[in-house]
């Protein structure tokens, strides 16, 4: 007899008002709110600091992290699991550890123990086609708390897939969103993707289509990018392209635009629109973001730039990525990164690992820029600027002197 279907949750679980105290109690600062009614400035002794009119928690991560709160008390008795990290910042997820939620991704945990007992939260990246499957046979309960926008994504290079369009996918081919979409674009074992990271592989790709090339280089560059049994000599004929929904904007819309002039220098105008299509997946959240950075950078003179969120948030890194040719620039994952008026703890841009950095906060007045990655609450936001004041006016007035204001 076939298993019974699952309970899954899409759209809350009722719990909404029993858990609003708790989760502002985490993640809502006073000083944040106020900054916010106040121009987004913060002026304290020698210190002034803008903050970015678009940071933090988007509504995705919002919504994601309200159902975790949510099935955590719909479900007090049960062993609730996360498929991995809800959202990538390593204080959001400790919180919810704590709360007894599980990760399949942890040391010693593992989807082979999942009974129907169970409940199962499933990220707010969405997870691949084969993970829902898996679970799904298990029985168990899920709650989905993908984001609407990577829905989106998803619609988009399945109707490319249904059209045997193969889907260009810029984004990091081991995020969890990446391998998600990429597993939506394979359907069935009929559909093909490729995933390009940067202009340069993009470039590469689309030097293939013009002229062909060195097929055996071309699966090497793409060995872990693209899908099973990809054939660039058959595969590069139709294409679309998407991408991970928080890649620096204008960086998805330029390899785009570069597929698109490949086609047409291939093939001609009169069967571009047959064999290229483009969508812009970027979420409006992202974009926002990005949007309040540049906005920040060109209204102010900023000495120095503080970018608050997970050192794997994509969408964090690439909003220090944005800064990082024009001021300088710590990524930095929480108020401890900042450990001294001379020293720092950060990730630089183009660098997979964290550095102490030296002499980073500069005497006298100092102005400094300050945005947060869309997976960081505001509590980390407002312990960051207390930081700042704390270190800037260490032992130079009284404390209840600094103000937030225009």
């Amino acid at each position: 007899m076939a298993p019974e279907s699952p309970l899954i949750f899409r759209k809350g679980l009722d719990r909404k008002h029993e858990v609003a105290g708790r989760l502002a109690d985490d993640y809502h600062s006073d000083l944040v709110a106020k900054l916010k009614q106040d121009g987004f400035a913060f002026r304290s002794g020698r210190l002034t600091v803008h903050l970015a009119r678009e940071f933090g928690f988007c509504y995705g991560v919002d919504r994601a992290v309200d159902y975790a709160y949510q099935a955590r008390v719909r479900f007090p008795d049960r062993r609730i699991f996360l498929t991995g990290e809800i959202i990538h910042n390593p204080h959001v997820n400790d919180q919810l550890r704590g709360q007894g939620i599980r990760f399949l991704s942890d040391d010693g945990e593992s989807a082979q123990d999942i009974t129907r007992d169970d409940v199962v939260i499933l990220p707010a990246f969405g997870v691949a086609i084969d993970v829902l499957d898996g679970l799904v046979a298990r029985g168990c309960t899920l709650v989905d708390t993908t984001c609407g926008s990577v829905l989106n994504v998803w619609k988009n290079v399945k109707r490319y897939t249904a059209e045997g369009v193969t889907s260009i996918i810029h984004g990091k081919y081991w995020h969890e969103e990446t391998r998600a979409t990429a597993s939506q674009a394979r359907q069935d074992g009929r559909g093909h993707y490729l995933v390009v990271l940067d202009r340069t592989q993009a470039q590469f790709a689309c030097d293939y289509v013009r002229s062909g090339g060195d097929r055996q280089a071309f699966m090497a560059t793409f060995a872990d990018a693209a899908s099973p049994d990809f054939d660039p000599d058959v595969h590069l004929e139709r294409i679309g392209c998407a991408n991970q929904t928080t890649m620096l904007s204008s960086e998805s819309l330029e390899v785009g635009q570069m597929f698109r002039a490949a086609m047409l220098d291939r093939y001609g105008e009169s069967e571009l629109a047959s064999r290229f299509r483009a969508f812009d997946t970027i979420c409006s959240a992202t974009q926002d973001r990005q949007d309040a950075v540049i906005a920040l950078l060109a209204e102010h003179r900023i000495d120095l730039m503080l970018v608050l969120g997970g050192h794997n948030s994509s969408n964090t890194y690439n909003l220090a990525r944005m800064c990082a040719d024009t001021v300088p620039t710590y990524h930095v994952a929480d108020p401890n990164a900042l450990m001294s008026c001379d020293q720092i703890a950060h990730r630089p841009v183009h660098s997979h690992h964290q550095v102490v950095a030296d002499g980073w906060l500069p005497d006298g007045p100092v102005t400094v820029g300050l945005t947060s990655g869309a997976s960081t609450p505001d509590t980390l936001v407002g312990a960051v600027i207390e930081r700042l004041d704390a270190l800037a006016n260490a032992g130079a007035r009284p404390r209840q002197e600094a103000s937030a204001s225009v």
